[in-house]
This record gives C-alpha cells, sequence and structure tokens, in this order.
C-alpha cells in the first residue's frame, strides 16, 4: 500500500497526466477511467495504479484484468494519494501507464481506399477526442495532424476517445501541406472543409480514395493549406452562426462518405 504522494510511481504517473514533455521523453501516456484502463491492450500496460477501494472491487475482480497485468507493475495506494493525482472530478479509482502506439504519415497514406481526416491547429482536447471516436465509428483509415494541434494524449482527449483512441491509428506531420501533396500523388483526393467555398460537400464523390481537411476551431484552415487541396467544399448553414463545431463538421463529412460508398457497393 502506497501512502505518500512523494511514491517514484506516483510521481511518475501525476507527471503524465499534466505533462507533455514526460509523456514524450517516456513514450507513455497515463489512462484513467475503468472504461478506458479495461479497453487497453494489457500488452501495453506498463503499470498500473489501483485505490485501495477498487483493488477489492467486484468489478476488477471479474474483469480478469489483474491476470493479464504481470503483478510487480501493479500497485495499490490510498485513496487521498489516488485523489490527489486523479485528473478527474470523481476518481474511479484505477489508471494506467500505457505505451503509446507510433504510426507513421506515409503508414496511413497507404491504406486501401483511404477515408481520412487531416486537421490543423485543432486546440480543443474534447474536439480532438470527439472527432478520433467519430472517425472510428465512420470507419475512416486514418487521422493525421499537423504539429500544432492538441496533443492526442492529454488526459482530455484520452477520455473523450472513449477507446477509439487504441483502434484509429493517427500520426502528426512535421509538414502536413507536403503530407497533402504526397496524398493527392497516391490518388487520394483531398478536399477542405472552408468557408470561402463555392460547392457544397454533397456535390462531391467520396467513394474513391478521399480525405478531409479540418482546420482551427476559430481560424479554420490557413490559406496555404486550404489551397494544397483539390477542392473546398462548404457545409451550407442557415441562421447567423458562422462556422460548425469542428468535430460536428468531421462527423457530417465522414458520414457522407460513409453514404456514399454504402450506396455504391450495393
Amino acid at each position: 500500500m502506497i501512502t505518500s504522494t512523494s511514491n517514484k510511481q506516483v510521481k511518475h504517473m501525476k507527471a503524465l497526466l499534466g505533462s507533455a514533455k514526460e509523456r514524450t521523453s517516456s513514450g507513455c501516456f497515463a489512462a484513467e477511467g475503468w472504461r478506458m484502463v479495461s479497453e487497453t491492450p494489457p500488452a501495453r500496460i506498463r503499470t498500473l495504479l489501483l485505490s485501495e477501494h477498487f483493488a477489492d472491487s467486484r468489478t476488477l475482480r471479474e474483469s480478469g484484468l489483474l491476470e493479464k497485468v504481470p503483478a510487480d507493475r501493479v500497485f495499490e495506494v490510498s485513496g487521498r494519494v489516488f485523489d490527489a493525482i486523479s485528473d478527474t472530478k470523481t476518481p474511479q479509482g484505477i489508471m494506467a501507464e500505457v505505451e503509446m502506439e507510433n504510426y507513421t504519415a506515409e503508414y496511413l497514406l497507404k491504406a486501401e481506399n483511404a477515408m481520412l481526416v487531416f486537421l490543423e491547429n485543432l486546440q480543443d482536447p474534447g474536439n480532438l477526442g470527439t472527432i478520433v471516436r467519430t472517425a472510428e465509428c465512420a470507419g475512416a483509415t486514418g487521422i493525421i495532424m499537423s504539429r500544432g494541434t492538441a496533443d492526442i494524449y492529454n488526459p482530455k482527449v484520452v477520455r473523450s476517445t472513449m477507446g477509439s483512441l487504441y483502434r484509429m491509428p493517427f500520426a502528426y506531420a512535421e509538414d502536413l501541406q507536403a503530407v497533402i501533396r504526397e496524398a493527392r500523388q497516391r490518388g487520394i483526393r483531398v478536399y477542405a472543409a472552408h468557408l470561402g467555398a463555392s460547392g457544397a460537400y454533397t456535390d462531391q464523390d467520396y467513394t474513391g480514395p478521399s480525405a478531409f481537411l479540418i482546420g482551427n476551431e476559430g481560424r479554420g484552415l490557413t490559406e496555404e493549406t486550404a489551397a494544397a487541396a483539390d477542392e473546398k467544399i462548404l457545409i451550407p448553414m442557415a441562421g447567423q452562426a458562422e462556422s460548425l463545431n469542428a468535430a460536428v463538421s468531421a462527423a457530417i463529412l465522414l458520414y457522407e462518405a460513409v453514404r456514399q460508398r454504402t450506396l455504391y457497393l450495393k
């Protein structure tokens, strides 16, 4: 039983929750809450931290998780210690140090009949997590992000993916515009969601390899990145709102591609 927040394992987990630098240097991130931990591939769990109450819970006993994680990687801490390091308002009593998955943009561009999402400088963790989750639900083949996009291993992003983080391939690109050009050379048609577009998103054909460009929540896509796309597309809007939420826009575009591809397959 660990009863001090000065414990090495406890301090490291706290750092993973709060520091992108710590996550990058260790190659790990923190997954908190039963939903996220239970969906984590056991082979990727480097450390499992349990509060004294959750360690005795029926949920944990019946899950079989402890049979899949080596005993020397499991640490029990007092409720006070767990609450002190938790990133949530109502801690559930379980968190894991998880090894990162490493994909490359090159790998994602090789997907058969690709359906990709490109994100430029997206900042809101909730938006990013929702896009990851939506992309999995829609059957997207990957997400490629600019370096200016929020850290996908931020605890808020991790939680909002609801486990999709483990199943949706993603990569950060040092030069997003170069990756867009490479995608086009590979026959992937790239569409930029843009308020200045003259045609609606429903006017395009997404049955072949396709990619959607989504920009920053406040500023949208940079003109240079939008210009790198094959087409600019518009999601028509009524009322006086200036734009749709980034995650909503991504969902609309992805599911139009799903609709078209489903009809094509029939």
